[in-house]
């Protein structure tokens, strides 16, 4: 080994200070080891077999180890695998002075915070030192951000699950806003758990005792929508032989969840910016408002920034609702969570689904871990409980997901333009989705690349594309602007 750099003792907060274990069976590298930790502040404990380490490291009380691979007794992986095995959380250093690919791939595969090769440099174990000490600071930070958002259990126990930064960052924006009574709009694609998001906030508010109530603009019939809202009284129209209160007053004291609000009707709209200013509900039919006590949070999968250029949706609403914006990745985005995700799901369902305990392999994680998951979260429930009706066996292997493979790999070359859509309509209805817009949904995703593909073809000659694609020319400009399509430079 090398002694890069001088390590001098400094003052620390007793946060900064580890418990670590150092365990190998040549003296000269406990020494070293332990005086090199014991100047950064840090407590060390030397032992010098497999055995003694592993027996150290079930009495929890250690945050880091260094495990040497081959000492007497217990050989490093197996100290590294007995403790993971008994769900331990120490993060583990292996240190070896055989440089093999296999012992890499295995100290890593079986959760190693890293692998260090002798001679190492003492600057690297300072840094791992410093890296364990960031990740035990993570872990504790979303714990308590898992407990100041009550898990974010939501009815029938689901709740966010992940450990990724992009749902951190989400898990601290809820512990900051939930307290306060602000508006809240919730953006991300279907399927990645919105209204999740809105049951940590409100389960984390001082509202936590009052109701959650919450409505899907998107799948609610326009004729409906303001008197599931609004509620009406007796008469207010055909059929209504008898008053409703509506979600809004049902909410008071509560939450009121208002999902794919960028579907709702833009007069409709003006009535929900009025209740946002005034805190007053008029029920159709009524005259008399009545004060309703409310938090609004809304969700949408949509661009409300592109609906407002296109005079879809208001743009003072918009203001009034995006107080907080809180952002959710799609699942491709963070890979991290899949694992997680994946272990969770089959721990929930096993005990309904499956004939006893389900584990994975890393070969499993990993096929999961390629597919894009276009339905995100959602999606992978509904793969994950798949699989588990469909094996017979406790052990999911990447073949139980073998129906993920049109999406997961290349697509193949001669597919057709129907066998597409199906998949996409396919992918919607399996991502469970409530909507009531499936047809303009798959148009957008369509119509677009069409018309791209025929302007560039004809050079951006609007009079040639239009009587290729059998529509009106002026139909074709208004199309190129709703769509933002920009046209190529004619040669």
């Amino acid at each position: 080994m090398t002694a890069s750099g001088t390590f001098q003792p400094t003052a620390q907060d007793a946060n900064e200070i580890m418990q670590i274990l150092i365990a190998d069976d040549e003296p000269s590298i406990r020494f070293v080891l332990q005086e090199a930790l014991e100047a950064l502040g840090h407590s060390v404990t030397p032992v010098e077999d497999g055995n003694a380490a592993a027996r150290e490291l079930a009495s929890g009380s250690y945050d880091l180890a260094f495990v040497d691979i081959r000492m007497p007794g217990l050989t490093g992986l197996e100290v590294l695998q007995q403790h993971r095995a008994a769900r331990g959380d120490v993060a583990i250093v292996i240190i070896t002075a055989q440089n093999l690919l296999e012992n890499a791939v295995e100290s890593m595969k079986a959760g190693a915070l890293d692998y260090l090769v002798k001679p190492f440099a003492l600057a690297e174990v300072q840094a791992l030192a410093q890296k364990a000490l960031s990740t035990r600071a993570l872990k504790d930070e979303v714990r308590s951000l898992r407990r100041r958002v009550g898990q974010a259990v939501a009815p029938g126990g689901d709740r966010l699950v992940g450990s990724s930064p992009a749902l951190l960052d989400i898990f601290k924006t809820v512990g900051k806003v939930a307290p306060r009574n602000v508006p809240v709009l919730i953006t991300g694609e279907s399927g990645t758990g919105k209204e999740l998001v809105a049951h940590a906030l409100h389960s984390a508010s001082p509202r936590a005792e009052g109701p959650f109530i919450a409505v899907n603009a998107a799948a609610i019939p326009r004729e409906l929508l303001e008197s599931e809202l609004f509620g009406h009284e007796r008469g207010a129209f055909t059929g209504a032989v008898a008053a409703r209160a509506g979600r809004f007053r049902e909410a008071s004291g509560g939450t009121l969840f208002l999902d794919e609000i960028g579907d709702m009707p833009v007069d409709l709209q003006a009535k929900l910016l009025r209740v946002l200013q005034s805190g007053e509900v008029t029920p159709v039919g009524g005259r008399d408002p009545e004060i309703v006590d409310i938090r609004i949070i809304a969700a949408t999968h949509r661009d409300l920034d592109e609906r407002v250029a296109r005079g879809e949706f208001r743009e003072d609403l918009l203001y009034r609702l995006r107080v907080v914006p809180v952002s959710i990745p799609p699942l491709r985005d963070r890979v991290e969570d899949i694992k997680t995700l994946a272990l969770h799901f089959t721990e929930r369902y096993a005990p309904e689904l499956a004939e006893g305990p389900v584990s994975f392999p890393e070969a499993t994680i990993e096929r999961l871990e390629r597919h894009d998951w276009p339905g995100n979260v959602r999606e992978l429930e509904n793969a994950i409980k798949r699989a588990l009706v469909l094996s017979t066996d406790d052990v999911l292997t990447p073949e139980e997901f073998s129906f993920l493979n049109a999406r997961a790999e290349a697509e193949p070359t001669n597919i057709s333009l129907e066998e597409l859509v199906v998949r996409e309509v396919e992918t919607l209805f399996d991502s469970q989705e409530e909507t009531a817009d499936l047809y303009q949904r798959i148009q957008e995703r369509v119509e677009r690349p069409l018309l791209e593909i025929v302007l560039e073809r004809t050079q951006g000659n609007q009079i040639r594309a239009a009587a290729l694609l059998g529509i009106n020319r002026n139909t074709l400009r208004k199309k190129i602007t709703e769509l933002e399509i920009d046209l190529p430079k004619r040669g």
